[in-house]
C-alpha cells in the first residue's frame, strides 16, 4: 500500500515538457498511484516547471499555492527547468517538500517514496554538465497527437537563453532506439506524433547520426497517419529536409523555424548561428516546393539594444516574408545569461508595444493564410474534445477548423473542403 495513493500533474511550458511529465506520470501509475486532476483533492503535487521568461517563475509559485489550496498537507514536488536553475529559491516557497534537477527529475517515484513530508525541503539538482543521460519521453492520453521527445539540450549559446543551464548538452537516442518509442507510440490511439525536443535539428550528433536520418525512418512507421515537426533551427534546416517532407505521405507541410529578430545587428547580438539571409533562403525553398506549407516564427521583442529603428527591421523583414503565424515573446532579464550585462535596455511600455504590433501582425500573416486555404479539398484530424456545441481540429498543413460536435469524428481523420473564416478567426468546413 502507498503512503499517498493520489497524484495530480501541472506542466508549465512547452510540448517537451508536456511529453515528459506525461512519461513521469505512467510512472507513478505503474507504481500503483491513482492521477487525478490538479484541481482535485490529491495526496502529491508534481509541479513541471519552465524558467524561459520571468513569467513562468512567478507561474512557478501560484501553481504551488493553488495545490496547497486544494490540500493543506499535500507532498509538493518541484521537477524541470526553473528547479534545476533555481533550486533554493524554489525551495524557500512555503509547502514545497522536494525539488529535483534535471538529472534527478526521472527519479521522482523513488525519492517520493523515500521522503518523510515531515522533514524539511530536500533538493537534488547536481551539475549541469554531469547531465548527460537521455530519457525517451512521450505524451499519451491527453489528446489526439501525441509530442514524442526526440533530443534533449543544447550545445548553443544564444545570449538571452537559459536552456542549456537548465538541460545540459545536446543528447538524443539512436534512430534505432528512437524508432522502438515511436512503436510504442504508434500502438496507442494517437493518429498524428509531434516531434519535440530542445534542439531537434541537432539529433544524432552524438552518434554519428543525423535528423534527415531519423525523418526517413519514422517515415516508414506503421499506423501513424501524421508526423510535425515541432520547431527546428533554420540553419539546421537542410534543403534535403526540406525537399523529403514535400514527397512524404507521413510528414506533413508545416514548419515552425525560431527567427528571434529581423534585425542583423540584433541577431549578432543574440549569437544566433545565421544570418537573416539564411532565413529568407528557408523560407523561399519551403514555398517553392510547398506552396500551401504553413510556416510559424518564434520571434522576440525588446531584446537589450533594440532601438525602434532595429525593432522596425524585424517588423517589416516579417511583413514581407511569406509565413503563417508567429509566437511573439517579450524579452526578460535571465540570470547567468550574457544579455543581462549588455546594455541598451528597452523600457517594460516599449517592449509591450511592440508585443502589441507583432500581435497584430500575425492575425494578419495567420488571415491570410487561412484565406489562401479557402476552397481548398483537404483533411482534418478532429480532436475528441467538446467546446460547447463545437468541434475544432487541424489540417495537415495546420489549419484551425471548426464543425458541430460529432461524437462519431472524434480522432478521426476526415476529408473536407474548407468554406469560409467565421468572425473568430477559425475556418468552418463542409463534408
Amino acid at each position: 500500500m502507498n503512503q499517498y495513493k493520489k497524484v495530480a500533474f501541472y506542466t508549465l511550458g512547452c510540448k517537451l515538457n508536456f511529453s515528459e511529465t506525461s512519461t513521469i506520470a505512467r510512472g507513478f501509475e505503474k507504481g500503483g498511484y491513482a492521477k487525478v486532476d490538479f484541481d482535485e483533492h490529491a495526496d502529491i503535487y508534481i509541479i513541471n516547471t519552465c524558467s524561459v521568461t520571468d513569467n513562468a517563475d512567478k507561474k512557478c509559485k501560484q501553481i504551488v499555492k493553488k495545490a496547497r489550496k486544494q490540500n493543506p498537507d499535500a507532498f509538493v514536488a518541484i521537477i524541470g527547468c526553473y528547479a534545476q536553475l533555481k533550486p533554493q529559491e524554489i525551495a524557500a516557497i512555503e509547502g514545497v517538500s522536494l525539488v529535483l534537477g534535471a538529472n534527478e527529475k526521472f527519479n521522482i517515484l523513488e525519492h517520493v517514496e523515500n521522503i518523510d513530508k515531515a522533514d524539511s525541503t530536500k533538493i537534488f539538482e547536481g551539475a549541469i554538465d554531469q547531465v548527460n543521460i537521455f530519457h525517451p519521453s512521450f505524451s499519451y492520453g491527453d489528446r489526439t497527437r501525441t509530442f514524442l521527445k526526440v533530443q534533449d539540450g543544447c550545445d548553443y549559446s544564444c545570449s538571452f537563453c537559459t536552456i542549456p543551464l537548465a538541460r545540459g548538452k545536446s543528447r538524443s537516442n539512436t534512430i534505432a532506439q528512437t524508432m522502438k518509442v515511436a512503436q510504442e507510440v504508434a500502438e496507442s490511439d494517437a493518429r498524428e506524433i509531434v516531434l519535440t525536443g530542445v534542439n531537434i535539428g541537432d539529433f544524432g550528433k552524438n552518434n554519428d547520426e543525423d535528423f534527415l536520418g531519423l525523418v526517413k525512418e519514422l517515415d516508414q512507421l506503421k499506423n501513424i497517419d501524421r508526423i510535425r515537426i515541432s520547431s527546428i533551427e533554420p540553419n539546421l534546416l537542410t534543403g534535403e529536409i526540406i525537399s523529403f517532407v514535400a514527397q512524404s505521405q507521413k510528414f506533413v507541410p508545416h514548419f515552425h523555424v525560431p527567427l528571434q529578430s529581423g534585425s542583423p545587428e540584433i541577431l549578432k547580438a543574440m549569437r544566433r548561428r545565421y544570418k537573416r539571409e539564411i532565413y529568407t533562403d528557408r523560407v523561399e525553398k519551403i514555398k517553392t516546393s510547398m506552396p500551401h506549407c504553413c510556416i510559424g516564427v518564434d520571434v522576440i521583442v525588446g531584446f537589450p539594444g533594440e532601438t525602434e529603428e532595429l525593432f522596425m527591421e524585424t517588423y517589416n523583414f516579417l511583413t514581407e516574408l511569406n509565413i503563417s503565424y508567429l509566437h511573439v515573446f517579450t524579452y526578460s532579464e535571465r540570470d547567468n545569461t550574457h544579455a543581462i550585462e549588455l546594455g541598451g535596455i528597452v523600457n517594460p511600455s516599449d517592449r509591450a508595444k511592440r508585443s502589441k504590433m507583432l500581435h497584430i501582425l500575425s492575425d494578419k500573416k495567420r488571415r491570410a493564410f487561412y484565406e489562401q486555404n479557402i476552397g481548398a479539398e483537404t483533411t482534418v484530424l478532429f480532436e475528441a474534445e467538446r467546446d460547447g456545441e463545437m468541434m475544432y481540429g487541424f489540417t495537415e498543413n495546420y489549419v484551425k477548423v471548426k464543425t458541430p460536435y460529432n461524437e462519431a469524428l472524434a480522432n478521426q481523420i476526415v476529408k473536407v473542403k474548407l468554406t469560409e473564416i467565421d468572425r473568430d478567426g477559425i475556418v468552418k468546413c463542409s463534408f
